[in-house]
């Protein structure tokens, strides 16, 4: 998500880049004139950042940010198999379990490649390797159930 996000953000500011620098000097008109339309050529491209990002995050499989009652059982089941898959880290468990989704989404009937994807991005600083395919598997469980059930 923060990918796309940067991406999103640099293109728009490319484009901006762009844009300005093709409406530089018109062969003698003065400043005054010139600057609105600097102006006016930055506003759209700075406009779709913010409703793209979560079309982009759609199209590539992950689910939006859940609302709070989702976010509290999402934690509460992760906290259910291991206290230290949140280690008090709440946005970090939620931006790694979308993120999850994203290859469930990727890779629907390849189970075991979502298990041990799991297993590689649910760490810990006392589980830096993962917390092993057992609990990896009830952690991919508990990501689909509640972030992206549909998927």
């Amino acid at each position: 998500m923060r990918r796309t996000a940067i991406a999103l953000t640099t293109l728009a500011i490319a484009t901006t880049a762009t844009l300005t620098a093709c409406g530089g000097d018109k062969g003698g008109t003065d400043s005054k004139t010139s600057a609105p339309s600097a102006a006016t050529s930055s506003a759209p491209a700075a406009a779709p950042s913010k409703a793209a990002v979560p079309d982009a995050e759609a199209k590539l499989g992950i689910p939006p940010k859940p609302d709070a009652v989702k976010q509290a059982a999402y934690i509460r089941a992760l906290t259910a198999i291991d206290p230290d898959i949140v280690h008090g880290k709440e946005d970090k468990a939620v931006s790694r379990g979308r993120n999850e989704c994203r290859s469930i989404h990727d890779s629907p009937k390849d189970r075991a490649k979502q298990v041990e994807l799991a297993n590689l991005r649910f760490t810990s600083p006392t589980h830096p390797q993962g917390f092993g395919p057992t609990k990896a598997a009830k952690i991919r469980d508990v990501v689909h159930e509640h972030l992206c059930p549909t998927f």
